[in-house]
């Protein structure tokens, strides 16, 4: 079977990002648009011999391009620079056929090209980038005729589900590393943000400069990450799926995200912290400071420790980051749960936009 075919196991399941596939894949109708379909990888029992990550591997290696951003901006040193790094095919329902990368790779760039495996390079341009989410998303001129568009995973990502990078570290397009889920909704801290990264996904598949922006991608070959950083000592980040299924679509259409804003500074809930304040148990989240312009001003304090948000447990800072990215939008109401000076109160607060 060759990779045409194989990839043509690929279930047209949904056009659009939200499309989501269950079971076996149909094989792509001759008549369907390139790129325009999100996908689902079936593997081929006859091909006994080859890896199942072969198979992944060819089925969506066409969709994977390898980003240079000429111009760009350095957040570790002033002056500009050429950056470089990865990305994918999605199919929006509404918006058409975009690349998706890292805001990171192309912040601030004069002029993007990008290479797909098959060698030919073409132009893109930047629809729009999110810089809290560490998002871009990249209308392109050419897309080969192989590619079919990968879909952002619905299914939330387990611990220890086998997953691959697939990018271009140091340059070497076309490389693929496996490893497993080590860890999901983490909130991950970059020196040079003011807000951390929510509901990330951390994985000890090998990541390295040149991943960035690539899938991190299911044996089905459903992209359930989007390789934004590596950590060293086998520990990758990717920004989830579920982040990215909310922010492409307003990147391809309004070239920004709004998120929303509480306006607290907050800690993690220590043993220490549970004796100071005479908590129960080392649960939810501290409040270490409140924006005096800021959505929560005037009903939230310094050291008030948050547990809930309209009913749904917030045992830690994690928690905290996840519901308000996920679940909320700007200028929403939201019931705040919290402790002070030992007694159980709750608020009502509109979020604001960072």
């Amino acid at each position: 079977m060759d990779n045409v075919t194989r990839r043509r196991y690929l279930a047209a399941a949904a056009t659009g990002i939200t499309g989501v596939v269950a079971g076996c894949a149909a094989p792509q109708s001759e008549s369907s648009a390139p790129g325009s379909s999100s996908t689902e990888l079936e593997v081929d029992g006859d091909l006994a011999g080859e890896s199942a990550y072969t198979q992944v591997y060819d089925a969506i290696i066409d969709s994977i391009a390898q980003i240079r951003a000429y111009g760009v901006e350095s957040p570790r040193r002033a002056g500009e620079g050429t950056g470089q790094g990865s990305g994918f095919l999605v199919a929006l329902e509404e918006e058409g056929d975009y690349i998706v990368t890292n805001e990171h790779v192309v912040s601030g760039a004069d002029s993007v090209e990008i290479q797909y495996i098959g060698g030919d390079w073409t132009t893109a341009t930047i629809a729009g980038t999110d810089h809290y989410s560490d998002l871009a998303a990249l209308a392109v001129d050419h897309v080969p005729d192989d590619a079919v568009s990968l879909s952002l995973s619905e299914q939330t990502p387990v611990v220890g589900q086998e997953v691959l990078a697939v990018g271009a570290p140091y340059g070497l397009e076309g490389s693929v590393s496996q490893g497993i889920v080590s860890g999901v909704n983490r909130s991950v801290d970059v020196s040079y943000r003011q807000f951390p990264f929510p509901n990330v996904i951390q994985t000890d598949a090998a990541v390295n400069p040149g991943n960035s922006g690539g899938p991190l991608v299911d044996l089905e070959g459903r992209a359930i990450g989007v390789v934004n950083a590596g950590g060293g000592d086998n520990i990758g980040f990717a920004i989830s799926a579920a982040l990215a299924r909310r922010v492409v679509p307003a990147l391809a259409d309004d070239g920004a995200y709004e998120h929303s804003y509480l306006g607290i500074g907050y800690r993690e809930v220590t043993r220490a912290i549970v004796e100071e304040y005479g908590l129960e148990e080392p649960t939810g989240v501290l409040v270490s400071g409140v924006d005096p312009n800021g959505p929560a001003e005037g009903t939230l304090e310094r050291g008030d420790v948050i547990y809930e948000l309209d009913g749904e447990p917030i045992p830690d800072r994690h928690a905290l980051g996840t519901y308000l990215a996920l679940e909320t939008s700007p200028g929403d109401e939201i019931d705040i749960g919290f402790w002070r000076d030992g007694q159980e109160t709750t608020v009502t607060v509109t979020l604001g936009t960072r």
